[in-house]
């Protein structure tokens, strides 16, 4: 296989590192948990954006992550790299008995049901068992929701979920005007979970849409600052309505772009 040496090499690198490198070899798990956390950040900013080349590249510093934590597991005689691969093999197999076994599924839909099943058999206590509770909450609520339906808890048609969403949205305006700030949190809580749930009935990945958006004014906003600099402005002594009109026009040529 032309990965096979590759792998290997990585390998062989990591233990290299871990028995002469001063850095890696004081290396924990604690001490690279935020690391990479940072660098799936560092991919999904790359899977964003489409950047094959980013891909490609966070993709290798994950690989290594998982090769290092995997060393210093074995050092501790926890388990082994290769204890890593057969367990994820074996519950690949396990979990995809309409390939390895004769189990039969229609569609997609049908696969996750079924995925849902043998993690309980396995053990879960709860369909919604294995939401990571570090996971960010836009994502966490389309996990949350999709876990959901496998078992039948869904909505039939996305006009219904539109109707939750102004529900939730009329709740939310009068906790505003009750002035309970308890309440107000939570009604946008639920106001947010409802949209997440309409961005799955639309084939929309909520998470990566707010993003878009985030990038978007990012990138307007910095024009609007090098606009006003030009005209030897600063944003802070400018009205907001000298703001509003430079950012219409940031804006409009974006927009014809």
């Amino acid at each position: 296989m032309e990965y096979k040496e590759s792998f290997e090499k990585l390998v062989n690198i990591m233990d290299d590192l871990r028995a002469q490198c001063p850095w890696d070899k004081k290396q924990t798990i604690k001490t690279l948990r935020q690391m990479t956390i940072e660098e799936t950040y560092e991919l999904a900013d790359a899977i964003t954006a489409e950047d094959w080349n980013g891909i490609k590249e966070e993709l290798g510093d994950i690989m290594l992550h998982i090769v290092f934590y995997a060393r210093i597991a074995s050092e501790q005689s926890r388990f082994t790299l290769n204890d890593v691969l057969k367990t994820i093999c074996d519950k690949l197999i396990v979990r995809h008995p309409h390939i390895y076994g004769n189990v039969k599924v229609h569609d997609e839909e049908d696969v996750k049901k079924n995925w849902e099943k043998i993690k309980l058999k396995e053990g879960k206590a709860s369909v919604l068992s294995g939401v990571p509770v570090a996971l960010p909450a836009v994502v966490k609520a389309a996990r949350i929701q999709e876990k959901a339906k496998q078992v039948g808890f869904e909505w039939k048609q996305k006009e219904d979920v539109w109707l939750k969403v102004e529900e939730e949205i009329k709740e939310l305006q009068q906790a505003v005007n009750n002035n309970n700030p308890k309440e107000v949190e939570e009604e946008f809580g639920d106001v947010l979970f409802s949209l997440v749930n309409y961005a799955r009935f639309l084939n929309i990945d909520a998470e990566n849409a707010l993003e878009q958006t985030n990038k978007k004014f990012i990138n307007r906003f910095k024009k609007m600052e090098a606009v006003a600099g030009a005209d030897g402005k600063s944003l802070y002594n400018m009205s907001l309505e000298e703001m509003d009109a430079i950012w219409n026009i940031v804006k409009k040529e974006n927009t014809e772009a």
